[in-house]
């Protein structure tokens, strides 16, 4: 008789263990399933981001992928090259610009920003003026160089660097002030940008 009541017993709580386990499976799918769909949903890119279009940007001193020439950088005129961009969106407000090289050995190093460039704007003349307003109400900001306006590359010793032009249409003005830096700027594009485009040259110093 007793035998048979420990059985009994064993079975219950075999049971009960069964049950507890099988209640912590369904609790863990459960909050799986919730975190893939949270994951999911930070992972979709706003409509603004959906939309995004291509700017195309280019040069008359130097093609996609091509050595930047002398007078353009810190070893020469350090004379910001010509520019001129097609693309943009009709519902542009204004373009913002930033140039950089992300070889430099200290991490990615500044040589230009510029922002709220009036919307009908479609290119930059050779050796934009260093200077805090440009005509049509642009502001320049501060580069790595701790200048005003366009600083030309001048890399180390050693292999070439990649200098990077980097064009953004918004759909407003951003109203910053002269001497604004890379950060200010990109905090104030965020949710901003209706199309961008990129440019990228290269130099080895001599």
């Amino acid at each position: 008789m007793n035998a048979q009541v420990k059985l009994r017993r064993l079975a219950g709580e075999g049971f009960l263990i069964r049950k507890a386990a099988l209640r912590a499976l369904c609790c863990a799918a459960l909050a799986f399933t919730g975190f893939v769909s949270a994951t999911a949903a930070e992972q979709k890119p706003t409509s603004k981001e959906k939309g995004t279009m291509n700017i195309q940007i280019s040069s008359t001193a130097f093609a996609e992928g091509q050595p930047i020439p002398e007078k353009h950088t810190g070893q020469g005129r350090d004379a910001s090259p010509p520019l001129k961009w097609t693309g943009a969106p009709a519902s542009t407000k204004s373009f913002a610009l930033i140039a950089d090289d992300p070889d430099a050995p200290v991490g990615t190093w500044v040589h230009w920003v510029l922002c709220d460039l009036p919307s009908a704007t479609t290119e930059l003349p050779e050796d934009t003026p260093k200077a805090q307003f440009l005509p049509g109400g642009a502001k320049q900001g501060i580069n790595d160089f701790r200048r005003l306006g366009y600083g030309g590359p001048m890399p180390p010793p050693g292999k070439p660097h990649r200098y990077v032009f980097k064009l953004y249409a918004l759909d407003t003005m951003l109203n910053l002030k002269p001497g604004l830096a890379k950060k200010d700027l990109l905090k104030a594009m965020e949710g901003h940008i209706l199309a961008e485009g990129q440019l990228m040259g290269t130099y080895q110093r001599r």
